[in-house]
């Protein structure tokens, strides 16, 4: 008989061979980065995709130094947290170097918080010092009356009649740093913070997650390693905000591998298809949102978009229906699914081969380990069964600001989302466990629900939640934004689901017309905002 342990040992999956040179001989990101910008000084490193201003790695580098100059007169050093409350800029990108530069940890806030999730994210971060836009000024400064630890300074990335600008502070450096003169310290890369991003708050209050420069090393290795293997990647265009992991981590990889980077300061669909068109990316970075506009948005026939070969996929589940739908429409495009979350730094599986499972997250990372749970007794389970998701690696945050340990004794992540790996290794996600909503004795995974319904034409977007019922515990509610000049009844999207789906998955809570689906900014449901809405209603 197979002892327990040694059952456990054999259900864990494991990725290839972490990429040889983690970290280019750096100890710290500051080395890294000082080392990676000068290697192509005249290359395009930043393009504004809005004015099309471009900005070389020289210039990136020097304004850097000329910002870490300044940081350094003012006393930011290490241990010092600076936040970053701003829209994708080119500043963004100067401002977390010239951080790295002199050993400060960085945290990244959402410009859209309102002033009380604000206060609660200087409360967890607590930073010396502040990077704001116009967008977030406003909302900042009556934040910042009611905070635990005051700040030190604010400074603002755009103009103004009063206070500090970002403009300012290049100007007022007492000295110039310069890549002969900076010495950016060594650090302990497995346990030094470099980066605190706030949880996505989809199942309450965010929390601070932490960073480490081993965490980024580690992803920026991966890009590395994947375009020594021949992955075609000269630009990429970012829309993904840089304030979540997704976008942030990414921007960085790109850097650090000396490519260029487009970036948008929101998404605007035309001027998405337009930069598509003009910069030519053959590889995309989307979440599942921006997969459906390109699978059934009218506009994007009207763009050339044949320059694009890989869209890799985050954020949320894509279904194997949304796959469909874009293949159908853009032929020859590969959807590659990764799964990833703020707690893994970036997509900790990730589908790298030609041959594609549909629906498939991948498989495990390099470096990395994965394996599935059962939810009541914790033992690790074989191919084809669902289970808790759990990961391991290099990848894996610190931990959480003050808060409850996610990460066990033998230090694996468990993510809380179900799922299952098939006896090639490749992962499936279900859903959230958390989200999962209990119909009787049943489970029902609102992702799958979601994916049936956006295969109807009238349907342009949707969310599924569980509505609180006395007898059967929960009812699958769909909340539904309707397709512009297609008429569809709450009647007739009920019958839709009902002849694809098994008796217990029914939309027996019905459908609720809106205008929009309420989600994070990295295209995450707000499902606990759609049930208290669908409970709200239902009491009334």
């Amino acid at each position: 008989m197979q002892h327990p342990a040694a059952a456990d040992e054999s259900f864990i999956v494991r990725g290839p061979p972490a990429p040889a040179d983690l970290t280019l001989g750096a100890h710290s990101l500051g080395q890294l980065f000082l080392k990676v910008l000068q290697k192509t000084p005249h290359s395009v490193a930043l393009v504004d995709g809005v004015t099309g201003r471009e900005y070389s790695y020289h210039e990136v580098l020097q304004i850097a130094l000329q910002l870490a100059a300044y940081l350094h007169d003012h006393n930011i050093q290490r241990g010092d947290v600076v936040a970053i409350v701003a829209e994708n800029r080119y500043e963004y990108p100067v401002t977390v170097i010239a951080l790295f530069l002199v050993g400060a940890t960085v945290a990244l806030f959402n410009p859209s918080y309102t002033t009380r999730e604000l206060v609660h994210a200087l409360n967890v971060a607590r930073p010396k010092l502040v990077f704001v836009s116009s967008l977030a000024r406003g909302s900042l400064l009556k934040a910042s009356q009611t905070v635990k630890q005051p700040l030190l300074n604010v400074i603002s990335y755009d103009a103004l009649e009063r206070g500090t600008s970002f403009a300012h502070c290049l100007q007022r450096s007492s000295k110039r740093f310069s890549v002969a003169s900076i010495q950016p310290m060594s650090v302990e890369i497995a346990e030094e913070v470099a980066i605190i991003v706030m949880s996505s708050g989809t199942t309450g209050l965010p929390k601070g997650v932490l960073i480490t420069h081993r965490n980024v090393m580690a992803t920026m290795a991966n890009v590395r390693d994947a375009l020594d293997k021949g992955l075609s990647l000269h630009c990429s265009l970012d829309v993904l905000p840089w304030f979540h992991v997704a976008g942030g981590i990414s921007m960085l990889s790109w850097l650090g591998a000396n490519l260029t980077v487009v970036y948008l300061p929101r998404f605007e669909p035309r001027t998405y298809l337009r930069c598509i068109e003009r910069y030519r990316p053959s590889f995309l970075n989307m979440v599942p949102p921006i997969v459906v506009f390109l699978a059934k948005h009218p506009a994007v026939l009207e763009y050339d978009l044949t320059s694009v070969q890989t869209i890799a996929c985050g954020a949320a589940p894509l279904s194997r229906e949304v796959e469909q739908l874009i293949n159908e429409r853009l032929s020859g495009i590969r959807i590659r699914q990764g799964y990833g979350m703020s707690e893994t730094t970036q997509a900790i599986t990730f589908y790298d081969r030609d041959t594609l499972k549909p629906g498939s997250i991948g498989t495990v990372r390099a470096g990395q380990m994965g394996k599935v749970v059962d939810v009541e007794t914790g033992r690790a389970l074989g191919p084809n069964q669902q289970g808790e998701l759990c990961f391991k690696g290099s990848l894996i945050m610190k931990g959480y600001i003050g808060a409850e340990r996610v990460i066990d004794a033998d230090g694996w992540l468990h993510t809380g989302d179900i799922g299952y790996y098939d006896s090639d290794g490749d992962f499936f996600i279900v859903d959230r466990l958390k989200e999962l909503i209990k119909y009787k004795a049943f489970q029902v995974p609102p992702a799958e629900l979601e994916a049936v319904l956006l295969t109807n034409p009238g349907v342009k977007d949707c969310a599924v939640v569980g509505k609180a019922d006395e007898r059967a515990g929960e009812l699958p509610l769909a909340f539904v934004v309707p397709t512009e000049g297609i008429p569809v009844t709450e009647e007739q999207l009920i019958q839709y689901v009902d002849e694809r789906v098994s008796n217990e998955k029914r939309l027996r809570g019905g459908v609720r017309f809106v205008e929009e689906i309420p989600k994070t900014a990295s295209g995450k449901i707000l499902r606990r905002t759609l049930r208290e809405l669908a409970n709200q209603r239902a009491k009334l």
